[in-house]
């Protein structure tokens, strides 16, 4: 809103579709919400006693800046044994979550001006936290019938004199994609040739049923080009807690390190003590969380596939969102999203929420259970449309 005492950069409003769509979605008592990447789970009690335990030994205080050295450590150890990745001390930060993360090294990388390519579609918050920076997002589309795998031509020709980076996020949300390692190496060749900062997403690496996640920052030479991004938030069902962290070349982890000193100081303690005890102990935490989410995307993804105007990737590659065709529909996002709520009380995002080459799709969180997808579904493929 306008107004003489708030900046002018803020004077556009910047509200999404999750907004509208919730507010309308409050209608129906009945409705089922599959809107949300928010999990139904919550926290493994070992998590919570760990983290209680702690706190009541006095975990209580600010950490180090960078972070308590304990979970410093433990991530480093998670890389070494998980990607045979040796990570130095110097270059890692513990962070207040994911997004937190992001803002902070975007702020850190930009000039005013410089431009951002942004992996489309993509996690809605991008755009506005590289304008928030300075910068300029620009999407980068890509297509399902390309896999949702990076186009390197049309990468390579977006490319110019002022973009500074490239964000990635693989298993994506909202698609659920996840990028090829052939397609890492011709992205890490063009970032060699232009000079570019990837920025990598990883935050819901633990999804990744097709094939074993591999990091970008693992590939040949992009160890000192490579901005890794990591929350504990959806991997280890962690989102109210908020800790993340970044791994980066030491350079840059200083300057988030004196940004952080003037914002937050450290990420509270007891929330990175939780996420000690879940690096610790995610051998017997993740799993079970793992087979449940990957169990509801089989199930759903069936259920999309068996009502003629919807249709998704199958099998389901990553992450716990499905993003759904619904070009036979003859209506736009936002018009078969609307009617889905108004007729089956199915709350789900329009795919134009996530980029201009989302339209056409429709994004659904498996954040319910099988038996209440059933329910969905059944109310879903009794909608009648005119094709």
């Amino acid at each position: 809103m306008k107004h003489r005492f708030i900046s002018k950069k803020y004077w556009k409003e910047a509200g999404t579709p999750f907004g509208s769509t919730n507010e309308k979605a409050a209608q129906f008592s009945d409705c089922i919400n599959l809107s949300l990447g928010d999990p139904d789970l919550i926290t493994d009690k070992i998590i919570i006693d760990g983290a209680y335990q702690d706190a009541l030994k006095g975990h209580t205080k600010y950490t180090n800046m960078r972070g308590d050295k304990e979970l410093r450590d433990e991530i480093r150890k998670f890389y070494k044994e998980e990607y045979d990745m040796d990570i130095d001390d110097s270059e890692v930060i513990v962070t207040a979550a994911g997004l937190i993360a992001m803002y902070s090294v975007l702020q850190a990388i930009l000039d005013d001006g410089d431009e951002v390519l942004l992996q489309a579609p993509f996690f809605t918050p991008y755009p506005a936290q590289v304008e928030m920076a300075g910068g300029i997002p620009v999407e980068m589309p890509t297509y399902e019938e390309e896999d949702f795998q990076i186009n390197l031509d049309r990468l390579e020709s977006l490319i110019n004199e002022r973009t500074k980076a490239f964000v990635i996020n693989s298993p994506s949300n909202p698609t659920g994609n996840c990028l090829s390692v052939d397609t890492m190496k011709g992205i890490a060749k063009i970032a060699e040739k232009h000079d570019l900062i990837i920025i990598a997403d990883d935050i819901y690496t633990s999804y990744s049923f097709e094939k074993e996640f591999v990091p970008f920052a693992s590939l040949p030479g992009m160890r000192e080009r490579t901005v890794t991004i990591n929350s504990f938030s959806k991997d280890f069902i962690m989102t109210g807690w908020r800790v993340g962290n970044v791994i980066a070349p030491s350079y840059l982890i200083n300057v988030l390190k004196d940004m952080g000193e003037n914002l937050i100081y450290s990420a509270p303690a007891p929330s990175q003590r939780a996420a000690i005890h879940a690096l610790r102990n995610r051998k017997v935490i993740q799993p079970p969380i793992i087979a449940e989410y990957k169990k509801r995307m089989f199930y759903a993804a069936e259920r999309i596939n068996r009502i003629p105007w919807m249709s998704t990737v199958y099998p389901p590659k990553g992450s716990f969102y499905l993003f759904i065709n619904i070009k036979k529909s003859g209506m736009s996002s936002s018009e078969i999203s609307e009617k889905i709520l108004d007729d089956a009380h199915v709350l789900l995002l329009p795919g134009n929420a996530f980029g201009s080459c989302g339209e056409g799709y429709l994004r659904l969180a498996c954040t319910v259970g099988v038996e209440k997808l059933g329910e969905a579904f059944d109310r879903i493929e009794k909608i009648k449309l005119d094709i």
